[in-house]
């Protein structure tokens, strides 16, 4: 019983039996010494991803990095407590004088009603 032949056989078939142009053959060394002149040229000159991360690969900058961002959170929440905090003193500025003072609750009531 004879195997059933792959489909694939006649293209690996006429594949290998395929000769490169001898002209292709003599440019092969050139190309193959010019890709890896290319290759050591980019791998001299790093994108900027590979700079950042040749940066912060070093540990002491990472660190001042993680320390300055956790710094600047902490400085960026106080200034919304303490605005947080300038609001409701005013609020409460604002109610005491109101309580002390009706005659000036009265004339804000007065001011809204007039048209």
């Amino acid at each position: 019983m004879k195997p059933a032949r792959d489909p694939l056989d006649p293209l690996l078939d006429r594949w290998r039996s395929e000769i490169p142009p001898a002209s292709a053959s003599a440019d092969l060394p050139r190309e193959v010494w010019r890709r890896i002149a290319d290759a050591e040229v980019s791998a001299l000159e790093p994108g900027l991803i590979a700079r950042i991360e040749s940066v912060f690969q070093r540990p002491s900058f990472a660190f001042a990095f993680i320390a300055a961002c956790t710094l600047f959170g902490l400085f960026l929440a106080e200034i919304r407590v303490s605005r947080q905090q300038a609001q409701r003193n005013l609020q409460l500025a604002q109610a005491y004088v109101q309580l002390i003072d009706p005659l000036l609750q009265e004339t804000s009531t007065a001011d809204t009603r007039t048209p």
